[in-house]
């Protein structure tokens, strides 16, 4: 894989990653004002860009497992951590979606 493939794979989960970040900062502003389907409904659709991102990533990792030269890319490791960071976010969202949930009986 050159140098281009695995920047081009890095921006596919900048992109994924992204996209469920946004969701997931909107679902916690629904869950704020108390409308909690609409919460759980951008949780699930930020879960579904999440999968995306994952299985992008999967495919860089089953490559390298598989013996194939990866070039390094500084958009590649902004990927990963884009992805990083949106998992414990979605992590930490939910929690706080359940404490308004909570609070607001």
């Amino acid at each position: 894989m050159n140098r281009e493939e695995t920047t081009l794979l890095g921006f596919e989960i900048v992109a994924y990653a992204g996209d469920a970040r946004s969701k997931l900062l909107e679902s916690l502003k629904a869950a704020q004002e108390g409308d909690f389907d609409k919460a759980e409904q951008l949780v699930v659709a930020a879960e579904e860009n999440i999968v995306g991102a994952h299985n992008a990533q999967t495919s860089l990792l089953q490559k390298e497992a598989a013996g194939e030269d990866l070039a390094y890319s500084v958009t590649m490791m902004h990927g990963q951590d884009h992805l990083m960071t949106t998992i414990l976010l979605k992590d930490t969202i939910k929690h706080f979606i359940e404490l308004y949930r909570r609070v607001g009986k």
